[in-house]
Formats: C-alpha cells, structure tokens, sequence
C-alpha cells in the first residue's frame, strides 16, 4: 500500500496526524544511520534499549532507532489513545464493535477476590469455578480414577478443534512437554482432511482414549465431522453408543447440542462470547493442557499471563514490554518498509511457538478497514513466520542476511535448558547472539578492523547487516514464563491494532471460503449434478476432479 502523504486527507486520518508526520520526517535521517554507527556512537545503547518484565528480559537495541525514534512512537501512541483503548479492554467494554463483544481474555487469568463486570456481572468466580471443575476433572484423567467403558483407565487424549480451538493447546502442550504426565498421551486433531484422524488413532486402544471436542457453538463444520468420525470409531470398536459418554468431554457453550451428540453435560466445560478463539488457550480450551501438565502448573502459567497483563496495564510507555514491541512492529512495518517478521524460538519445546503467533498476528490484525468501516491507506499486520533455532539458520537464515528482503527478527532464549546435556546449551546460545550480532552488523561482527574485511571479500561473501532483531532472554521455560510470552504478544499484537485503528478481535475475513465451500460442497459430492453454476475455472476443475474420483470408484 502507498504511504505516502496525501495533502486532502481528513485531519483525524491517521497518515495525516502530526505524530505521523514526524515519524515520517525522522525515518528519512534514521534510515540513513547504520546500527554499527548507532553502537559506536553510543556505548551504553546495550543497556539503555532493553526493559524488563514478568521474568522476561526484552532487548531492542538492535532495532534502527535512536532516543528521538522512541520518543516519537510514544507520542503516536498517546494520540491514538492508546491508554484509553487499554483502559477500556480490561474495564470490559464492547472494543468488539463488530460483534458487540468485550474483549476480556485478561479475566481468564484473574484471581479469586478480584471484581470484573461483564454487563453487570462479576465473571471472576464463574472463572475460577471453571478452573476448579477442570482441576477435578483432569485429577481424575490423571490419577487413572476416571474409566472408559471396559474399565481400563485413560492413556490417551484427543483434543478436537480448529484454529484457536487447536493452536493454542497444542502449542503449550509441546511447549510444557517438560512437566506433562508421561504416561499420558495428548494428541491434536484439526485437519478436515481424514488422513489427521486416520493417523492419529492409528495406533492407540479406543478402550483408554479420551476425546475433547472444542467449539463454542457445537457447529463448526471441520470439528464437527471429525466428532463424528470419533464416535463412530469409539462406538464401532466398543460395541455400544453407551461408550461415548465414557470417552467424550466437550468445551462449548450449546448443552443441548452436546447432550444430543451423547455427552453428559457434566463434562461439558463453558466458554464466554467475550473471549475470542485465538485468545482462549487459558480458558476451558487448555483442558487437555491441564490434563497434560496438571492443575499447579496450569495456574502457574495463569499467573505469567498476569504478570505481564498487570505490566502492560500499569507501566509508563517507555518502560512497557508490550507497548514497545507493539510500536516498534508499527515502526518497521508502516515507516521503514518490511511488511513481515519472523518469530526464531532457541528452544525446541517452543517449535510450535510461530504457528500459535501466526494466527494470533494475522487473524487479529490482517485487517483493511477501521473499526468505524473506513479504508485503510496504510500497512497493517505484518506476515508473520518463523523457526526453532538452529534449524533455521539451515533453512531460511540465507535470506535474512543476504536477501532483498529486511525482516525484523525476534528471537527467543532461555540462560538455562530443561535438559542440559554437555555442551548442547552452550552451543545453542551461542549460535542465538551470534546470529543477531550478524545480522545487525554484518561482515564487520568478525572483524576487529571496522570496513576492511567487508572490502576484501568477493560480494557473495559480503553481509550488509543493518538489520533489526529483538531478542527476549528468559531465565528458563517454565509454565510462567510462557504465560508471560504469550501475553507479551497478545497486548503487542494489542497495540499495534490501537494504532491503526482496526478491531483486532473479530475474523471476518475467514467467513467467505466457508459460506463458499458450504455452496460447493453439493457440487462436490455429486458428480451427476449441472457444473455450470461456478465460474469457468471452477466448473473445470470440479469436472477434472469427478472424472478422476470417478474412475478410481469405480475401480
């Protein structure tokens, strides 16, 4: 998109604020300085350009800025309002225009004694009752008291859900695989597509399987039919209907769809409209997580999701983790030009860990309209992508140092491993600092005599630098940790939908392809029915599709 100053724009248009302005007017100077002048010319830069929350340490000194950079970003946001819109997500108010929704994960992870009113009501102990039921259902998963229709107790888990329903819990089980129950086996199952369920069930006993079906309405098309497939399997392996009430639980909020599927509603576990799927990991969505790791350890990852939530509600702008990394995505992405960035997790337990981000990012803020419905003439969420280290550096890390494109980087560490084998963690992290040494100043990092090295090598072997990284360094992986981290994007991806105006908490943009493939499926199913009712490419593609699907029917 162009963002360039149009001199006829409404004077409340965000291009056209003052603070926009000058931000614009600074990045033509600041673009021109290199991050090895800005460190030479700033000894204490290091230090300065960090901050420090919820037991996670966030340095941002290899971004391309300098103290005005910083200054100016917090002048945009104070005239976005920024306080305000904060204020008003965790006072409950409906910042879901497009739904008439609050926006309340926060309260997830509130604690007893604590008051927040949605339309009138405290929702603090309707959550911490929840989170006592899942306790005493999980306690009961895991200590082999709850029993499957033969009697045998429960070895496996199957989580059945799509988009925040599947990425969030499945992410936190990989990433507290550490603290989970090893005898227990969690298992996702998202896809549509049957090869997910077929593999999935493949080799574990239907007898010592339990499934969680997760979706608020009961309705969702994918999770719908993946339920089904899951009590055909359990009823045609046991022997009776009656097996499903003893290997079924559900999160949702339709009890009489859940009883009519079979599912004794007293295993039935609530969700609320005012938390959005990709927000929801911490609610009754992450009962397989806490079937995984247990109760202690699911409610102290709450209590890093609050930490940071309390930071990010009480801490100036230029000390507050979330705000900074939320203004300097807007700096990278609206002012310097790199519409993307890659997420670069130096532990292996966190491989899930861009996946989460991605839907988190993307779903929130890949948005072209404000809140009010206007158009947009400027760059919102970035692409969002990434890598566990150091994999990558064997994968993709050719194109951040060397390729046409700059992409802002945040990598994640931790100074101490859960599993610290002789020199393994050494090695890691030094590839970690190696990697963002390199790529803020290029070919100079190993060389002690600045710019010579960088004339003598042939231009293939030559690295610009020049190229922003964050790097967030954590004690260890522990359930806080990673509830702060989550967190810490969840109000970044917050803040950058604050500046640009936009409803970070609807999804419209994934309705279309399903009212869609709703109206195809017909054409789909029955090859005998009239292909004329698409466009060309369409019809062609469903004729090519049924010849072929026909033909090996037949066979």
């Amino acid at each position: 998109m162009d963002t360039t100053r149009v001199s006829n724009h409404p004077r409340d248009l965000l291009t056209a604020r003052p603070e926009w302005m000058a931000l614009e007017d600074h990045c033509r100077i600041i673009r021109q300085a290199h991050l090895r002048q800005l460190f030479s010319d700033d000894a204490g830069r290091g230090e300065r350009f960090a901050v420090e929350a919820a037991g996670v340490y966030f340095d941002y000194s290899k971004n391309r800025i300098n103290e005005t950079t910083i200054l100016l970003l917090m002048q945009l946001a104070q005239a976005c309002r920024l306080h305000e819109k904060i204020d008003s997500m965790f006072q409950a108010k409906k910042i879901n225009a497009t739904e008439n929704r609050a926006a309340l994960h926060t309260a997830l992870r509130s604690i007893p004694g604590e008051s927040i009113f949605v339309d009138g009501v405290n929702v603090v102990p309707i959550v911490q009752e929840m989170l006592d039921r899942m306790a005493w259902f999980s306690c009961r998963i895991r200590t082999g008291h709850w029993l499957g229709y033969t009697g045998k107790c429960i070895r496996h888990v199957v989580n059945i859900g799509i988009g925040g329903s599947d990425l969030g819990p499945s992410m936190a089980c990989e990433a507290l695989r550490h603290y989970s129950k090893r005898d227990l086996q969690i298992h996702f199952v998202s896809n549509v597509d049957g090869t997910d369920f077929a593999e999935t069930v493949r080799s574990i006993d239907p007898a010592e399987t339990l499934f969680i079906i997760c979706s608020k309405t009961f309705t969702t098309t994918e999770t719908l039919l993946n339920a089904l497939t899951a009590r055909n399997w359990i009823v045609s392996n046991l022997g009776h209907p009656n097996a499903v009430s003893r290997h079924f639980a559900a999160v949702s909020t339709n009890a009489a769809a859940v009883t009519e599927f079979g599912i004794n509603v007293e295993n039935m576990f609530d969700l609320w409209d005012w938390v959005g799927g990709r927000y929801s990991m911490d609610s009754a969505i992450g009962l397989s997580t806490m079937i995984a790791i247990g109760p202690e350890n699911f409610r102290s990852m709450l209590a890093g999701f609050k930490a940071m939530d309390d930071h990010f509600k009480t801490a100036p702008f230029q000390q507050n983790m979330p705000v900074l990394m939320g203004m300097l995505a807007v700096w990278n992405n609206n002012f310097l030009g790199m519409p993307s960035c890659a997420v670069l997790p130096y532990d292996q337990y966190l491989k899930l860990f861009p996946a989460y981000l991605q839907q988190l990012t993307m779903e929130s803020n890949g948005k072209q309209v404000t809140a009010e419905g206007n158009h947009i003439n400027y760059q919102t969420a970035p692409i969002c992508w990434g890598g566990t280290g150091s994999n990558a550096q064997h994968s993709f890390f050719q194109l951040l140092h060397q390729g046409t494109h700059s992409v802002p980087c945040d990598f994640i560490g931790f100074c101490r491993s859960l599993n610290a084998l002789p020199g393994h963690h050494e090695l890691l992290m030094a590839n970690l600092f190696a990697q963002t040494e390199a790529l803020a100043f290029g070919t100079n990092a190993a060389d002690s005599e600045a710019g010579k090295q960088q004339n003598k090598l042939p231009p293939h072997r030559q690295f610009e630098g020049n190229r922003p990284t964050n790097t967030l360094l954590a004690e260890c992986l522990t359930p806080e940790t990673l509830g702060a981290l989550i967190a810490l994007y969840e109000h970044s991806v917050f803040t950058q939908g604050a500046i640009w105006s936009i409803n970070s908490f609807d999804q419209w943009g994934v309705e279309l392809g399903k009212v869609l493939a709703r109206q195809l499926l017909p054409s789909v199913e029955v090859s005998s029915r009239p292909l004329n009712q698409h466009d060309s490419s369409t019809n062609a593609l469903l004729r090519r599709y049924h010849r072929h699907n026909d033909i090996h029917t037949a066979s």
